[in-house]
């Protein structure tokens, strides 16, 4: 998809994070903080048109699991279109579901990678979305969420140390617009 047809689409829905896609720096730079070099499981939360799932599929083992969880139709099937692979499972549908998605797979996730506007979200939505995104982790797991650079700590930092027992943050420039990038581990013992 062209950056046009990527900025007329975001014309269309406001629940678009970014302007234009991550830049490829931007991806390398999240994607460090993942061991691929086993079999993992990883749900993408907002992959539009998939700069961070065909990045993945190049690097990931034959027998992982992607889980591509897109509301925006547009997005969802230009990856339904443009990605053929069995390891890449999309689900049309909502982060706030991810409960019951996983469900499905009978497995826990190693990782969880987001472009999803915490933002514009009420509280109440960032706060079940970050908790659910915990429940479906194993013990270890990352939640990986980065956000336009403007993030005030509400928006989400607070969610994620109220619910993971590690939270990092800083500041990436090389992508237009810059990013905050998050680094969320689920502890052992119990958690709000």
């Amino acid at each position: 998809m062209s950056t046009i047809a990527y900025v007329k689409n975001i014309l269309k829905d406001p629940n678009i994070a970014s302007i234009t896609p991550t830049s490829k720096s931007g991806v390398r730079e999240v994607c460090s903080k993942m061991n691929l070099n086993q079999r993992v499981v990883i749900i993408e939360y907002g992959p539009a048109t998939g700069v961070f799932t065909n990045y993945l599929l190049e690097r990931i083992t034959d027998n992982s699991l992607i889980v591509a969880v897109e509301l925006n139709e547009t997005f969802a099937g230009i990856l339904e279109n443009n990605i053929q692979d069995k390891r890449l499972k999309i689900h049309k549908d909502s982060a706030e579901n991810i409960d019951q998605i996983m469900d499905q797979y009978d497995q826990k996730a190693d990782y969880v990678i987001s472009g999803i506007p915490f933002s514009l979200f009420t509280p109440q939505l960032r706060d079940n979305i970050v908790k659910k995104t915990k429940d479906v982790l194993n013990s270890g797991g990352k939640f990986l969420p980065y956000q336009t650079f403007f993030q005030k700590d509400r928006h989400l930092k607070d969610h994620l140390t109220k619910h993971f027992s590690s939270v990092q943050d800083g500041y990436f420039f090389r992508n237009i617009p810059p990013m905050r990038l998050y680094e969320a581990v689920k502890g052992e013992g119990k958690y709000f």
